[in-house]
């Protein structure tokens, strides 16, 4: 997905168009993760672009975006622009951090 948003639309409340926005990306974001994984892939994951525009998009987290377009419209503006890349997704081991019980027993 690759959209800029526009959050003023004549004849239309500002905070329903929101809630539609939000309603528009949790929609593309569950059709996405319906799609059957390749072999070896155990997620979906999301590369996110975020910004007023087009021009000045930054990478964010997929986490954030919520957060980013409250920002926005807190700050009055009138559009945004939110790019959402479906990625795959592999899962990796958390490193085990040295237990501090194990050793004040070898003490």
């Amino acid at each position: 997905m690759k959209k800029t948003f526009n959050l003023n639309i004549e004849g239309k409340n500002r905070d329903r168009v929101l809630e539609a926005t939000k309603h528009e990306i949790r929609k593309y974001v569950k059709r996405q993760r319906r799609v059957p994984l390749p072999e070896g892939v155990d997620f979906w994951d999301f590369d996110c672009k975020f910004g007023t525009s087009k021009d000045n998009a930054e990478v964010v987290h997929f986490a954030t975006i919520t957060s980013l377009i409250d920002a926005v419209v807190n700050e009055g503006g009138d559009t945004f622009y939110l790019e959402m890349l479906a990625k795959d997704g592999v899962r990796t081991a958390k490193p085990s951090a040295p237990d501090s019980n194990e050793d004040e027993v070898l003490r």
